[in-house]
């Protein structure tokens, strides 16, 4: 389907050439070679808006453009009502106010009737189902729940990791609000704010390169809710989604609102590889620890060692057999004797 995509660009570049080209043979009674080349002239000029266009609505998916021409089709009736009603008022009041003004106010309530019925679909276009009355029709295969992404969450780059994997496709919401956000951030006087917003700039410009992706927008806000992540559990709420987070706080929260949660550190730490009891590994002891003569160091991916014996050895590298892994809330903690107590 994809290899189709720049065939249909070049026809339509090609057609925009030939309509243009005859447009332009139609309009002057005998035609010179100069006609044929502002004729393609226009052509190319026609093509190239088309392409334009095409790039600008590339990140639109068949559910927004059908959306948009519901919305157009019911703000078109709404206008045509309220240009009626209109004309109705004028009839039965007797006046006879200027055409003008009359062409004005009809032009008006065109706009405003249709812009509102766009509007209004596409704020609740999560509402919106294909109906008859008393039946309501719903997919016979259940999908996946779409996954809005937590302010936090743009502050790990593992996101831009998870989302290549391909787990996340045609799923992951960024609410405007957040993108909102981080503009109002990054014109702060605070240096750590600006820095944040900075790089939640660029984890979204990585995710919106992931083509198998398709990072989607939402336009939901939710004005009387200050607290941006309040307002991205509110959204995750109402679409009946889940929330993406590196927030652990964030997760008893959400159980109370009813919303599951995604934790980026949780993720992590359920594909860290597990330590059977008796392997060796090497590790640099870094610290002492609570215990005496215990010493601590630390894996590649950040999980803490503790090892029975290590503190003789801090800033050296010792190998240690595992005697236990424990789960915590923060990660993994892997405890070890020193091989040569052993």
């Amino acid at each position: 389907m994809t290899s189709a995509i720049p065939f249909v660009r070049i026809l339509f570049v090609l057609l925009s050439l030939i309509f243009m080209i005859t447009f332009a043979i139609g309009v002057e009674e005998s035609p010179t070679i100069w006609t044929y080349a502002w004729g393609a002239g226009l052509g190319l000029v026609l093509g190239g808006v088309l392409l334009g266009i095409d790039h600008l609505f590339r990140r639109f998916n068949l559910r927004s453009f059908t959306v948009v021409v519901l919305g157009l089709f019911i703000g078109y009736l709404m206008s045509l009502a309220l240009i009626l009603i209109f004309d109705a008022i004028i009839e039965i009041a007797g006046a006879h106010p200027d055409h003008f003004l009359v062409e004005i106010v009809k032009i008006f309530l065109f706009l405003f009737g249709t812009y509102l019925g766009v509007i209004m679909i596409l704020r609740a276009s999560d509402e919106i189902y294909v109906s008859i009355p008393f039946v309501k029709f719903s997919p016979s295969v259940e999908r996946s729940k779409e996954i809005v992404l937590d302010p936090s969450a743009l502050q790990d780059p593992r996101i831009i990791d998870l989302a290549a994997s391909g787990l996340l496709d045609k799923r992951l919401i960024l609410p405007r609000f957040l993108m909102r956000s981080l503009q109002r951030d990054e014109e702060s006087h605070d240096e750590e704010v600006r820095r944040k917003a900075k790089r939640g700039f660029e984890v979204v410009q990585k995710l919106e390169q992931l083509p198998e992706l398709s990072l989607r927008f939402h336009e939901t806000d939710f004005p009387e809710v200050k607290e941006i992540t309040e307002k991205s559990l509110r959204l995750a709420r109402l679409l009946d989604a889940d929330l993406l987070s590196a927030d652990i706080n964030r997760i008893q929260m959400a159980q109370i609102e009813g919303v599951r949660v995604f934790n980026i550190h949780s993720l992590s730490n359920a594909l860290k590889p597990l330590m059977p009891r008796g392997e060796i590994l090497k590790i640099k002891i870094q610290r002492y620890g609570k215990e005496e003569m215990q010493g601590v160091g630390y894996l590649e991916d950040g999980t803490m060692v503790v090892v029975n014996g290590g503190a003789d050895f801090i800033g050296e590298t010792v190998e240690a057999h595992v005697l236990s892994v424990k789960h915590t809330s923060s990660g993994r903690i892997i405890f070890c004797n020193v091989a040569e107590e052993c």
